[in-house]
């Protein structure tokens, strides 16, 4: 892998692991404001569950943006 490539995975593993940590504390957010009640643990649990299913979604999206942007 040469410099530019190991830049690009570094920058896009920056971007879509702040999309998925933006998207879970938006999950944390809706559950602590939306009039129900959520144990810590099925809150826990959601947090988790939203951050993998992000993770997988943003991942292929963002990934082929990025090296496209920085490898021209």
């Amino acid at each position: 892998m040469n410099e530019l490539e190991a830049k690009a995975a570094r920058q896009a593993s920056v971007v879509y692991t702040t999309v998925s940590l933006a998207i879970t504390l938006l999950f944390l957010v809706i559950t602590l404001f939306d009039g129900n009640t959520y144990t810590a643990v099925a809150r826990i649990g959601g947090m988790i569950w939203v951050f993998i299913l992000s993770m997988i979604v943003s991942m292929p999206i963002v990934i082929p943006v990025v090296k496209k942007k920085i490898m021209g």
